[in-house]
């Protein structure tokens, strides 16, 4: 199926509901969509050793967490890269938004392309000046799922001022059905492959179908873990999924199933963004 426009898409759903799923099939189905992971993006920069990265790795080892707004460097960075993203000034070069850090010669233009776009995320709205938001490509080869950004308003308000989502996706599965789900769900740790007892059991039980190991249960498959975790969800996605309604983007599913929601999914995305 052929895209007519852009689709800028991210899934929220609570843990269990199976966006991982839903993303892959919709991959498969639309060629020209992409899947850009910020956790994926993460571990690339700090491996490949990017000013980025070596940021990223210095405030893991000294016990802090990643702040919104290098993941959004990281994600400009990428979008940029693959020329999805550009300056809404054509004098601007693509290094205004990025901290690519491709060879050595580039180390110096990136890290001050670096400092530029923290203090851009870091300052109010009406104190940017002159600087103009970047403009994101409507080709329908620049087309992505956004997976693991954002998780909050706050991050979406940001995300916004850099990129804009055009479809939020709110994956709803009754709680009974997912507490279900989880409680048949075995892994095999060492390739990350899931089985579920209910709807896609090993062909021998407890045993990994490819190698033959066993297979575990997650330490979080359990009812009190779990319960927690979709506590904390219902917290910060409310005001997540109330920003992309009012944005007019915001686009609800159910279903029991993922072979009962993807269907759904297929059809609004046809619509939206179908040739």
């Amino acid at each position: 199926m052929r895209l007519r426009r852009a689709a800028r898409v991210i899934l929220v759903g609570a843990p269990g509901v199976g966006k991982g799923t839903q993303s892959e099939r919709l991959l498969q189905r639309f060629p020209q969509l992409s899947s850009i992971s910020s956790g994926d993006l993460l571990r690339h920069n700090v491996k490949q050793r990017t000013p980025l990265g070596i940021k990223v790795e210095h405030t893991i080892k000294s016990g802090g967490l990643v702040s919104d707004d290098l993941i959004l460097r990281l994600i400009s960075n990428e979008l940029s890269q693959r020329g999805w993203l550009f300056s809404a000034n054509p004098s601007d070069n693509v290094m205004t938004l990025a901290s690519s850090g491709i060879g050595a010669s580039c180390e110096s233009q990136s890290f001050e392309a670096d400092r530029e776009i923290a203090s851009f995320l870091s300052s109010p709205t009406h104190a940017r000046g002159g600087y103009v938001s970047p403009q994101a490509s409507e080709d329908p080869s620049a087309s992505f799922i956004l997976d693991g950004f954002p998780r909050t308003r706050a991050q979406a308000d940001q995300l916004d001022e850099i990129v804009p989502i055009n479809l939020a996706v709110s994956i709803k599965t009754p709680l009974d059905v997912i507490m279900e789900r989880i409680s048949g769900r075995w892994v095999h740790e060492p390739s990350g492959r899931v089985y579920n007892t209910t709807f896609n059991a090993p062909k021998v039980p407890g045993v990994d179908d490819i190698t033959g190991e066993p297979l575990v249960r997650r330490s979080d498959d359990n009812e009190e873990v779990y319960r927690a975790r979709f506590k904390k969800f219902q917290e910060t996605s409310e005001p997540l999924l109330e920003h992309y309604a009012r944005k007019g983007v915001l686009w609800e599913v159910e279903g029991n199933s993922s072979d009962e929601i993807s269907p759904k999914l297929f059809a609004e995305f046809e619509r939206q963004f179908g040739a």
